[in-house]
């Protein structure tokens, strides 16, 4: 997303070892659960931990390519689809991106909570209380709940300062 004001923000992005790890635990989960951690999914996934922030599909079709080229947006649409499916990604419907789960390595789906910075783009993502218990009256409703994102737009630390 970008920072569109003109203060200083830390850098969020992980390193290559942190992606690799990441990536690596991805895949044994896949494993373990009897699906296949693809070359397109992996690739999507990469570039997500990559850039620590928020990425609309559009940019990442465009930087998919080891080469330059970009990639078919089936290709990536599928890819986010079974990450997204499996936990490993989330997306955020009010900026229309997508981002990898900061508890990549966790096995359970859990609702994610992002806060999102609405002068710079800066999201993170948060633990939520009440998860669980929503999930339950959802049940009890006969729901069963696949995914659940909560989104809070105001600004962050960095922004409020400068403000």
């Amino acid at each position: 997303m970008g920072a569109a004001c003109d203060h200083d923000h830390s850098d969020s992005r992980p390193g290559h070892a942190e992606v690799e790890q990441a990536i690596v635990s991805v895949e044994a989960r896949c494993v373990a659960e009897g699906e296949r951690m693809t070359a397109p999914r992996r690739r999507v996934l990469e570039l997500l931990l990559a850039a620590g922030e928020p990425v609309k599909a559009y940019d990442l079709i465009a930087r998919y390519g080891l080469d330059g080229q970009a990639a078919k947006p089936p290709t990536v649409y599928r890819a986010l689809e079974f990450l997204e499916r499996r936990g490993v990604v989330h997306r955020i419907a009010s900026i229309s991106a997508y981002v990898a789960c900061t508890a990549v390595g966790d096995t359970s789906v859990h609702a994610a909570a992002f806060l999102i910075c609405d002068c710079c783009g800066a999201t993170e993502e948060v633990a939520v209380a009440g998860g669980e218990a929503f999930a339950e009256a959802a049940s009890a409703a006969g729901y069963a709940i696949e995914r659940t994102t909560i989104e809070g737009h105001g600004r962050c630390p960095a922004c409020r300062v400068a403000a």
